[in-house]
């Protein structure tokens, strides 16, 4: 039961990623992600604010994928891991309540979606129609975002800091120990 679960939600993390990833690529964004020298990539040495750029995140460098689990991993490792009788039972009850929140985002979302596709098949378009569709579109891309962003905050937070290393040790390429910082 609970590969199933987790592969279940898997699938719809998935579908929701490449529902995005049929968007076009933004042009560079700027976003802060802290001051000084801390971890995480910066654009730059000295003490004022440390900058990701859309860009960095490209070819591996996600921060996301560099700071969060995904449940598949979680469930692949959980021997490794020495997850507790607690953490599983967490884990389990947080996964079927993000499946059910996440069907229902992306019914949602495929239906704002749908209407937005209907709109655009006019020959003379509304624009003040399909502007406020688009508006219900990005607000539930942003929904099934926040959802998903949501779930992977709970794990990582339920996760002890042993656990996390263990995480991060698996999943590099070369599967060796690095210094902080690099």
């Amino acid at each position: 039961m609970k590969p199933r679960l987790f592969y279940i939600l898997a699938v719809l993390i998935m579908a929701g990623t490449l529902a995005q990833a049929q968007q076009p690529a933004p042009e560079a964004r700027t976003v802060q992600i802290g001051q000084g020298q801390g971890s995480g990539t910066g654009s730059g040495s000295g003490s004022g604010p440390r900058v990701w750029t859309a860009q960095e995140g490209q070819g591996g460098q996600d921060p996301f994928a560099r700071n969060f689990y995904p449940p598949e991993l979680i469930m692949q490792k959980q021997e490794a891991l020495q997850l507790t009788d607690e953490q599983l039972a967490y884990f389990k009850a947080e996964l079927r309540k993000a499946q059910l929140n996440f069907t229902e985002l992306q019914w949602k979302l495929q239906d704002e979606s749908e209407k937005l596709f209907t709109l655009a098949k006019a020959q003379h378009l509304n624009e003040e129609a399909i502007l406020a569709q688009l508006e219900k579109v990005l607000t539930a891309e942003r929904d099934v975002k926040r959802a998903q962003l949501t779930l992977l905050v709970r794990i990582k937070n339920k996760l002890t800091p042993v656990q996390q290393e263990i995480l991060n040790h698996t999943r590099r390429p070369d599967a060796t120990p690095r210094p902080e910082g690099e």
